[in-house]
C-alpha cells in the first residue's frame, strides 16, 4: 500500500469485519492459521532477510540499541516461528468459561472470555513485535492494526505480507493482520484517535513513545513500560550468585527493557563484593556510574548524576548506589523505577519476602535475573508487551490479557420485582 493511499478508517472497517469472523473461529481453525504462519516464516526467511538488509543498510546512523533490535537472522526468524507454534499449543482463552452460577432468581449466569476486538500496536524498530502481535491477537480472536517504526518498514512489510498470505491460503481473514506503511507522525496521531474502530491501543517502545501515546490517545491505551530495572544485593547475598545474576541481567542483551540498569548494594557487603561485581561488569565493557560511596570503593567509576537514577540506558551502562538498609533500597527503587522488573539477591527469607511485598513493580524476583520478564519465558508463547499499569493487565501480556469478560445470562421468563 502506497503511503499516499493510507485510509485508516478503511483499515479500521476491514479490521472490524475480520474481528467478527475471528471471534467465531474454533480453536482448531485458529491453530491451523498459526501453524501456517509459522511455516511461512521459515519458508520465506530469505525474502524477510533481504527486506531486513534494506532496513539495515539505512540504520548506520541509529544508536546501537536500535540496531540490535532491528537485526534479523535465520536464527531469530526460527525463534519467531517457534513462538508462533508455542502460541498454537496454548489454551484458547475464548473457549473457556471462567465461572458459572445460578442466582436467587433462577438465572444461570456464565462469565466468559471474549476478544477485545481490534487491537492497535505502535512500536519502534522491533520486527519481532510484528509476529508476536499477529500470533497473540489471532489466537485470542482479535484483529490487529500494526504501525512499526520507519527504520523497520521493509522488514515489517515483508513479515506482514508473509503472515497475511499464510492466512489467506487457509481461507482465513487476510485483514486479521494489517500494517500501516505510512511512516508519518500525522498517521500515528490519527491512529491514536481512531475511536469506533480500534478497541485498545498498545504502545511498545521507549519512554518518549509510550508517554506520547498515553497522553494524546483518545482510544483506550494499555501502557507498556520502559525498563529502569534494579538489582539489590542484600547484606545476605552470596557473592558468586550476585556476580552471575548482575552480569547476566546487564550484559546478555543490554538493549531490551528487562535488562538491569541499576545496581544497589548493602553497605555491609559493599567493600567485599562491589569490587568483584564491578570488575566482572567492566570486563564485559560496562561503564559504571556510581554515587560517592560506590566510587570510594571502586574509583574507576564515573560519577553518577541525579538524572542517571531515572534513565533507561539500553546500553552497556549501569549506575551503582550503596545503601544502608533494605528499606532504603526499596524506597529508592519505588521512587525511580518504571514499575517493570526488580530483583533482590539474598539468602535471608524475611528480607526476600519484604522485597516481594513492598517493591512496586509488575515482576519482582528473588535470586534471579530480570531478563526472565518475557512472555516466552513465562510460558505465554509470544508476548504483546509488558504492561506496567495496574488496570486490566500487568506484566508480560499473553493471550488472556487480550480478552475481556462477557456475562451470558439464561432465564425462563424471570422479571425483576424490586
Amino acid at each position: 500500500m502506497d503511503a499516499t493511499t493510507i485510509d485508516l478508517e478503511q483499515m479500521g472497517r476491514a479490521a472490524k469485519t475480520a474481528a467478527m469472523t475471528l471471534g467465531q473461529l474454533t480453536t482448531l481453525q485458529k491453530n491451523t492459521g498459526l501453524l501456517a504462519m509459522a511455516a511461512a516464516l521459515e519458508t520465506h526467511a530469505d525474502t524477510i532477510l533481504a527486506a531486513n538488509k534494506t532496513d539495515f543498510a539505512a540504520a548506520s546512523a541509529l544508536p546501537e540499541k536500535f540496531v540490535d533490535r532491528l537485526a534479523l537472522t535465520k536464527a531469530r526468524i526460527a525463534d519467531m516461528a517457534a513462538g508462533v507454534r508455542q502460541v498454537a499449543t496454548l489454551d484458547d482463552p475464548t473457549a473457556q468459561t471462567d465461572r458459572a452460577w445460578v442466582n436467587e432468581a433462577g438465572l444461570t449466569i456464565a462469565q466468559k472470555r471474549v476478544p477485545l476486538g481490534v487491537v492497535g500496536m505502535i512500536y519502534e524498530a522491533r520486527p519481532n513485535v510484528t509476529v508476536d502481535a499477529a500470533a497473540l491477537t489471532f489466537k485470542s480472536g482479535n484483529a490487529v492494526i500494526l504501525r512499526g517504526g520507519k527504520e523497520a518498514l521493509h522488514s515489517n512489510l515483508a513479515l506482514a505480507t508473509v503472515l497475511q498470505d499464510a492466512l489467506a491460503a487457509k481461507g482465513l481473514p487476510r485483514d486479521a493482520v494489517q500494517l500501516i506503511t505510512d511512516p508519518s507522525r500525522a498517521v500515528v496521531t490519527q491512529m491514536m484517535h481512531l475511536n469506533g474502530y480500534i478497541d485498545v491501543l498498545i504502545p511498545r517502545g521507549g519512554k518518549g513513545l509510550i508517554k506520547a501515546v498515553v497522553e494524546q490517545a483518545t482510544v483506550p491505551v494499555i501502557e507498556t513500560g520502559a525498563g529502569n530495572c534494579h538489582i539489590y544485593v542484600d547484606a545476605h547475598a552470596q557473592l558468586q550468585m550476585a556476580v552471575a545474576i548482575v552480569v547476566n541481567a546487564k550484559v546478555q542483551r543490554p538493549s531490551v527493557c528487562n535488562a538491569a540498569e541499576k545496581l544497589l548494594i548493602h553497605a555491609d557487603v559493599a567493600n567485599e563484593q562491589l569490587p568483584v561485581i564491578a570488575k566482572a561488569l567492566q570486563d564485559h565493557g560496562v561503564e559504571l556510574r556510581g554515587d560517592e560511596r560506590a566510587r570510594a570503593i571502586v574509583p574507576s567509576m564515573h560519577a553518577a548524576t541525579a538524572e542517571d537514577w531515572d534513565t533507561e540506558y539500553n546500553d552497556l551502562i549501569m549506575a551503582v548506589k550503596v545503601v544502608d538498609s533494605e528499606e532504603e533500597a526499596i524506597q529508592h527503587i519505588n521512587a525511580h523505577n518504571t514499575k517493570h522488573s526488580e530483583a533482590i539477591i539474598t539468602d535471608n527469607y524475611q528480607n526476600s519476602q519484604q522485597f516481594l511485598q513492598q517493591v512496586d513493580a509488575a515482576v519482582v524476583y528473588v535470586n534471579a535475573s530480570t531478563r526472565f520478564t518475557d512472555g516466552y519465558e513465562f510460558g505465554f508463547g509470544a508476548e504483546i508487551g509488558i504492561s506496567t499499569q495496574k488496570l486490566h493487565a500487568r506484566g508480560p501480556m499473553g493471550l488472556a490479557a487480550l480478552t475481556t469478560i462477557k456475562y451470558q445470562v439464561l432465564g425462563n421468563g424471570q422479571i425483576r420485582k424490586n
